[in-house]
């Protein structure tokens, strides 16, 4: 039987094969949010991202975040209601 991956498992995943990153680190926040807008009883709603990756050289800040948002739209339109990003080059880090 397959186990359902967490949300934040499917963010993880999603992101390493779209930007292969030297480092990452993503946080569940959403126990912070409890009883704003966008928050759930089961929580996965708000998360901090950290990601170092040579695929946003070149970039601005908002293309790495468009990038980043477009990555993970399906869990925006499945309930995701906030992500704090925190993205670099390697150059950068």
């Amino acid at each position: 039987m397959k186990t359902q991956l967490s949300r934040a498992e499917r963010i993880e995943n999603a992101l390493r094969e779209r930007f292969a990153p030297l480092d990452f680190e993503l946080v569940d926040e959403s126990a912070r949010h409890a009883g704003h807008a966008g928050a759930s009883p089961g929580g996965e709603t708000h998360y901090r991202l950290r990601m170092i990756s040579s695929a946003f050289s070149g970039l601005s800040r908002v293309a790495r975040q468009r990038l980043v948002y477009a990555a993970l739209q399906p869990e925006f339109d499945s309930g995701l209601h906030a992500l704090s990003l925190d993205l670099k080059t390697p150059d950068q880090s």
